[in-house]
């Protein structure tokens, strides 16, 4: 169990499914703005950054290239780290290709799998969400499939331009069609599959908070006692996120008079 303390005045601040690059790149400009806003507003408090996967739609890296933009989100978070604040970064089903970019460039770890934590005393177990909790078994197999090192050694053969353009092209598809049927509005009671996720894992290990991604739904549930499943929403509509002030965990949403513009 990794262990973090925080100063008095400090918070930790846990966010994902930034989502860039979808579904265009008017969109996700303007997301990703929003994004750098947001992570300025926090600076001062921060005493550590959660970033918990599919920060990117896609993200693919190649030995020596990795996809264009970004550059605003990228040079706030080099800002972050170069000033001491440290960001841990877990992958996503959209990103589950990062490697070693992140950590070599701005000293950030990069998780693949839920990780626990004790934040000022306080029990964590955190990650991006895909794969746990019963059923969804053609993801998993295809989850398996993709962090295979052949399978990754294959796809960056191809070449760039048309590697993550087809990738993107899924990813776009797969994002249209849960939009489409609504599918991350819907809150599915005693069936959300991660909470009951975290209810099984309470029986063998009790921990005071789950924080998860990957829902796209903003939750905040009972699991034990003591114990509570948090789920950070997402950012292309709801800009909601979680902050743990060294005794309780809160989830709010982003809001300020930054407008959406191209000028902004």
């Amino acid at each position: 169990m990794k262990n973090l303390t925080l100063a008095p005045d400090k918070k930790v601040f846990f966010a994902s499914d930034f989502h860039l690059g979808a579904p265009d790149y008017a969109q996700s400009r303007l997301r990703e703005r929003k994004v750098v806003h947001w992570l300025e507003s926090i600076q001062s408090q921060a005493g550590a950054i959660f970033l918990l996967g599919d920060i990117f739609d896609f993200w693919f890296e190649y030995r020596h290239a990795v996809p264009k933009g970004y550059v605003r989100l990228l040079g706030k978070l080099a800002q972050i780290t170069d000033q001491g604040i440290p960001v841990f970064v877990f992958v996503g089903n959209h990103d589950m290709w990062m490697f070693d970019y992140l950590t070599r460039e701005m000293d950030i770890p990069v998780f693949y799998q839920p990780q626990a934590w004790c934040i000022n005393g306080k029990k964590f177990w955190i990650g991006h969400g895909d794969g746990l909790g019963p059923g969804d078994y053609t993801y998993k197999f295809l989850k398996r499939l993709f962090r295979n090192r052949l399978f990754q050694w294959l796809f960056a053969r191809l070449h760039p331009n048309f590697g993550i353009g087809l990738a993107n092209f899924f990813s776009r598809r797969s994002r249209s069609r849960n939009l489409r049927h609504h599918k991350d509005e819907v809150f599915l009671g005693n069936k959300e599959w991660l909470w009951q996720y975290c209810q099984q894992m309470e029986k063998t290990q009790a921990f005071d908070y789950y924080v998860f991604g990957h829902r796209h739904l903003p939750l905040d549930l009972p699991v034990g006692p003591q114990s509570r499943y948090i789920n950070l929403g997402e950012w292309l509509k709801a800009n909601t996120y979680a902050v743990f002030d060294g005794q309780e965990m809160q989830l709010t949403k982003f809001e300020s008079q930054w407008q959406e513009s191209p000028s902004s």
